[in-house]
């Protein structure tokens, strides 16, 4: 009977002992993955019709930092057998505006030599801030000479949420989770 007793004793051990080491594997691996460091990012590059430059200063008292990059046309080189109309030449060829550690909002004013493309309506921008405040700040902002399609508010789904259309034609989301009292 002592002998059954302790083999019963053995085999929970060694079944806990193999649980443990599972979960210690599992853990270790969930862990690797959280740390992976990620190398892709998504950023938004907004195209207008030759208000790009005022756009993006717009955009810059919204959310404050510095242009990392802001070029105009006439800044490149020339193309053999085309010659950039005057008016093109003062137009932004590209702008980057740093938002956050993670995001770049980009621009340019289209170019004519290169085809007319939609401005505007065909994307929405989504920013999210980390208190209602912040959303307000940033909406109000952003809304100004634009118009809001959704006023800035706690959403039947628990966030705060709102929807507008800024003076530029381009559709902004902004959004928070819940302020944490």
């Amino acid at each position: 009977m002592a002998k059954k007793a302790a083999k019963k004793s053995a085999k929970k051990k060694a079944v806990k002992k193999a649980i443990k080491k599972t979960v210690k594997k599992a853990a270790a691996k969930k862990s690797a993955v959280v740390a992976e460091k990620r190398t892709t990012t998504v950023n938004p590059y907004l195209t207008f019709n030759g208000n790009c430059e005022e756009a993006f200063n717009f955009y810059k008292s919204v959310f404050g930092g510095k242009f990392a990059v802001f070029s105009k046309f006439k800044d490149m080189p020339p193309m053999d057998g085309h010659e950039m109309p005057e008016h093109v030449k003062e137009r932004i060829m590209h702008v980057a505006l740093p938002i956050s550690k993670e995001t770049i909002l980009m621009g340019s004013d289209s170019n004519p030599m290169m085809g007319e493309p939609t401005v505007g309506q065909h994307m929405s921008l989504s920013v999210s801030t980390e208190n209602n405040a912040k959303a307000d700040k940033i909406f109000h902002a952003l809304a100004e000479g634009g118009k809001v399609t959704m006023p800035i508010g706690k959403m039947f789904w628990g966030s705060y949420f709102g929807m507008l259309e800024d003076k530029f034609g381009i559709t902004w989301m902004v959004s928070c989770e819940p302020d944490k009292k």
